[in-house]
């Protein structure tokens, strides 16, 4: 229908449709050559198309250059530290190598009639912005069986920017100690292994004995120091942690903050003070709102930007901060995929992740770029709506697993929007198989009586919480018999003082026999007559 008006009405009382661009097909920035490419609702040629990108850019990065914000209008830019740019291979991120170096590091300083540089090496306005700069690359290949690794396809395309100097990083260096002590000095925090799959609800629901000794198994052997599990590879490691997450999107979502975590320390340990991801509008506004949906909402501002600095065993941040930023937050994927045309940038492309196509964040990529492709404007209005977000209290500190800021009495809150009382309908029917008698001593008596000791879900955001105990369509994952289903975090969990929490270590929580928890629960628990009765 061409209009929203009555077709029966008189034609001059119709409202028309609104052109996809205005009447002149002329771009509207130079009002000279003919258009080229159509930007939500605007025309623009070639020439024109390169420079707003680059204004763009630097119209989102240069505010936060300078450690402090000067009083003149137009500061001489100059960062603290070093600038480290995460690279994927992607669209966005090869945009991103190719405008950095271009405008900061391959520009000549104004030279004299000499041929020297005016005012002479050392002068303020022939520095660069950053001493030096290095890319990050996280391969995935460790993760899953049969993906290919394409680190030297990565370095290729970075050798061509002969500023720049190539890190490149494995996923497995989560789970690897050499890589901690590299990043953070000498570690002799051990392993910290957790039980995931026991969830404390009734399984079979015929004893009462069973009920009570899941309950305690999860409150007392949730997190544990094994010393007969130590023995297993970084890679071994990190796949038993992705095998033991309940759903692909847990998985997805593990697999970026993993990189995330990984990219930050290699930055703050290289003496960078900026940090720069190639996320376009498009991809920054899938991120949000995949984020929202898995519970990652609190910390929705610092997935736009942040200042980020590691938290130390006294629970305060370094004095040395790093600022996270994404300079092509404005830049939709479309005038991304024509920026690298027009300019000849080489993109490798990044592999698609074979378990993450059935996530959360692949539904949401195809409802955004479904809905950039007819409604372009509506894409940004989700990332300026983010943006206008923030919590109502501060941070209670920082997340052990992801590194973001956590939310405060997270514990209560939960509580007051959880279900965990009996009359639930799906606990009501398990509760069904166990006698009255038995039935009436477990609704009354255990939860009061089950102690509350300390875990790591009080160091956890809701996200990742959400992210280990969220239930599957196909059911809790469940151990072989005398296999431990117990499995290791990332290195960096064990830091920041563990031990002090009493979570680790001498007088710490460890791994309970099942002889004493049946021990523990015996006085709760009725003979078979009592409950035949």
């Amino acid at each position: 229908m061409s209009s929203c008006g009555n077709p029966a009405a008189d034609e001059q009382a119709l409202m028309p449709r609104r052109l996809k661009f205005g009447n002149s097909k002329d771009c509207v920035r130079c009002r000279l050559k003919p258009g080229n490419i159509v930007i939500r609702h605007a025309v623009y040629c070639q020439e024109c198309f390169t420079p707003m990108v680059d204004m763009k850019f630097r119209k989102a990065l240069e505010p936060s250059v300078n450690a402090r914000a000067g009083t003149s209008k137009r500061p001489k830019l100059k960062a603290s530290g070093n600038l480290c740019l995460g690279f994927s291979g992607g669209l966005g991120s090869s945009i991103l190598l190719d405008i950095v170096h271009n405008t900061y590091f391959s520009s000549q300083p104004p030279l004299d009639d000499s041929g020297r540089p005016r005012g002479g090496t050392n002068h303020p306005r022939n520095a660069s912005v950053w001493p030096s700069c290095i890319v990050c690359y996280v391969e995935v290949c460790g993760a899953f069986a049969g993906m290919q690794d394409r680190t030297e396809d990565i370095r290729s395309v970075v050798e061509r920017y002969p500023s720049f100097d190539f890190v490149p990083l494995r996923i497995e260096d989560a789970f690897d100690g050499s890589w901690w002590t590299k990043v953070s000095g000498p570690n002799t925090t051990p392993q910290v292994w957790l039980e995931l799959s026991k969830d404390g609800l009734i399984t079979d629901g015929r004893t009462a004995a069973m009920h009570l000794f899941n309950i305690l198994n999860l409150a007392l052997s949730g997190l544990h120091v094994t010393s007969d599990v130590t023995s297993l590879t970084p890679v071994e490691a990190m796949r038993s942690y992705l095998s033991s997450l309940p759903t692909q999107t847990a998985i997805s979502s593990a697999l970026q903050n993993l990189t995330r975590v990984l990219i930050l320390h290699t930055a703050h340990s290289r003496g960078s003070s900026h940090l720069l991801f190639g996320s376009s509008l498009t991809s920054l506004s899938i991120s949000l709102l995949s984020s929202i949906s898995q519970g990652g909402g609190y910390a929705i501002r610092e997935e736009l930007q942040e200042e980020w600095a590691p938290v130390t065993a006294s629970g305060s941040k370094l004095s040395s901060v790093l600022r996270v930023v994404r300079p092509l937050r404005d830049v939709t994927a479309k005038e991304c995929a024509v920026y690298v045309w027009w300019n000849n940038i080489s993109v490798i492309g990044r592999d698609k992740q074979r378990r993450a196509i059935l996530g959360i964040a692949a539904l949401t990529k195809n409802f955004v770029v479904g809905l950039e492709k007819d409604y372009p404007s509506t894409v940004s209005t989700i990332a300026r709506t983010c943006e206008k977000l923030e919590p109502k209290d501060a941070p209670s500190g920082q997340c052990r697993l992801c590194k973001r800021p956590m939310q405060s009495a997270i514990q209560e809150w939960k509580g007051r929007i959880s279900i965990r009382s009996y009359s639930d309908d799906k606990l009501a029917t398990d509760l069904a198989y166990i006698p009255s008698a038995c039935r009436s001593i477990l609704d009354s008596s255990t939860p009061s009586q089950v102690p509350l000791l300390p875990s790591l879900t009080d160091f956890l955001c809701y996200s990742c919480h959400t992210m280990l105990t969220s239930r599957s369509s196909r059911g809790v994952k469940q151990s072989a018999p005398g296999v431990s289903s117990a499995t290791p975090l990332p290195i960096w969990v064990a830091d920041c003082g563990l031990h002090e929490d009493e979570l680790m270590g001498i007088g710490g929580r460890r791994k309970i026999p099942e002889e004493e928890m049946l021990h523990t629960v015996a006085k709760f628990l009725t003979d078979d007559q009592t409950c035949e009765e």
